[in-house]
């Protein structure tokens, strides 16, 4: 498998999101569940199969364009819009947390990010879950961990360094619509319906007083590379929780119908958190 990886991180873009458009198609078509969930989810949002075609394929394309982006010496291209907003909140002194759905080509979000501002204001820190595998946890580790990025892990320890990267100014990256562990998030609608959703990016927020940057990343057609969209949270986050959360929901859901083509309807967003064993990876009161 590791050889997979390297032979399909040397092809050119557009063939990788062409083998991944089919792949997409292929896992729509063979997974009764996976199709279900899929048409479900589009449906909480209303939308159509019509209206959200274009997603069957890009799933796959998110699929197929990892090892190149992972492993590939020379980065595709991506245009980035509004930096200012950006270039503002450094201005300020705070530090930021960058926030993305499972949209388009949320790897390429952080790298561009990392490759633009690192330079001048540090490593941007992100939270990833290794892998069970252990050649793909390797390959994880060593393809997230990139000049400019700093990957953690899932654990209070983890947390601790994204509390203290943001209190040195610095940004963080996280995908707020992802579900976490019992315990570590709350209900709160998504679409209008509940879904089990993270505290984390909210906390992060209230316990530095950092800047909220929306970021959704584009794909191209014809593989011509990726337009990287930023823009300030509208309204400063609210002071309680409950409100924080609903409102990065609601600010998620604004990036969603932005293209609605390019998320991933099929990922299982209302399911009940699992439990988790290991340290919970939630800040605690007042800091940590």
């Amino acid at each position: 498998m590791p050889s997979i990886f390297r032979l399909f991180s040397a092809l050119p873009l557009w063939l990788l999101h062409a083998i991944g458009a089919l792949l997409g198609w292929v896992a729509f078509l063979a997974s009764p569940t996976y199709r279900r969930r899929f048409l479900a989810n589009a449906a909480h949002a209303g939308y159509a199969l019509a209206d959200v075609r274009a997603a069957v394929a890009h799933a796959g394309r998110m699929v197929a364009e990892a090892p190149r982006l992972w492993l590939a010496a020379r980065p595709p291209a991506c245009e980035v819009r509004n930096p200012e907003c950006v270039e503002q909140a450094w201005a300020r002194g705070c530090g930021i947390v960058f926030l993305t759905p499972h949209i388009g080509c949320f790897e390429m979000s952080v790298q561009e990010a990392a490759r633009r501002w690192s330079a001048r204001h540090g490593a941007i820190t992100i939270l990833y879950r290794p892998a069970r595998q252990r050649w793909l946890a390797t390959l994880m580790q060593t393809a997230r961990n990139r000049p400019g990025i700093a990957a953690v892990p899932t654990t209070l320890q983890g947390v601790r360094q994204m509390l203290k990267a943001l209190r040195a100014g610095r940004a963080v990256g996280l995908l707020p619509d992802q579900v976490p562990p019992q315990g570590l998030g709350l209900w709160s609608p998504f679409f209008g319906q509940p879904a089990y959703t993270m505290t984390l990016a909210a906390r992060l927020v209230q316990q530095t007083g950092a800047a909220v940057i929306l970021a959704r990343c584009e794909r191209q057609p014809a593989g011509r590379g990726y337009v990287l969209h930023l823009q300030a949270l509208e309204q400063p986050l609210a002071p309680t929780l409950d409100a924080a959360v609903l409102q990065i929901n609601q600010a998620m859901e604004q990036l969603i119908r932005q293209s609605p083509g390019q998320y991933l309807w099929g990922y299982a967003r209302y399911k009940q958190p699992r439990a988790e064993m290991h340290t919970s990876a939630q800040p605690a009161e007042g800091g940590a």
